[in-house]
């Protein structure tokens, strides 16, 4: 007979694994914003900046994608090829443009 098992447990778990991801991304946009020197901003300035992004065209969107892989490309150039935050074992997200996902799924 096999042993039951334990969906309780199992979606505790998987609650666990979700608040620790929601928690990374909120703390990779801060550096996000602080390494664009955002934070200098007011923060109506940025909040509009982003409501503005949402509502971009595509092409628009398209070109600010380019222009931010161009961004993270010269940070990691200027660090050796080491990711900025410092977390060596972590290779870099490649999964298209970390403001604009991280704007939509924040919204």
């Amino acid at each position: 007979m096999r042993k039951p098992r334990d969906f309780d447990s199992e979606l505790k778990a998987i609650n666990e694994r979700a608040k620790v991801l929601q928690e990374k991304k909120l703390r990779q946009l801060g550096e996000l914003v602080t390494a664009t020197g955002a934070d200098s901003l007011p923060i109506e300035v940025v909040a509009g900046a982003l409501l503005a992004a949402r509502e971009a065209a595509p092409d628009a969107k398209e070109a600010w994608r380019r222009r931010g892989t161009a961004f993270f490309q010269r940070s990691r150039k200027a660090t050796g090829g080491k990711p900025a935050n410092g977390a060596a074992g972590e290779p870099p997200d490649r999964s298209g443009s970390p403001a604009t996902d991280q704007q939509q799924s924040m919204l």
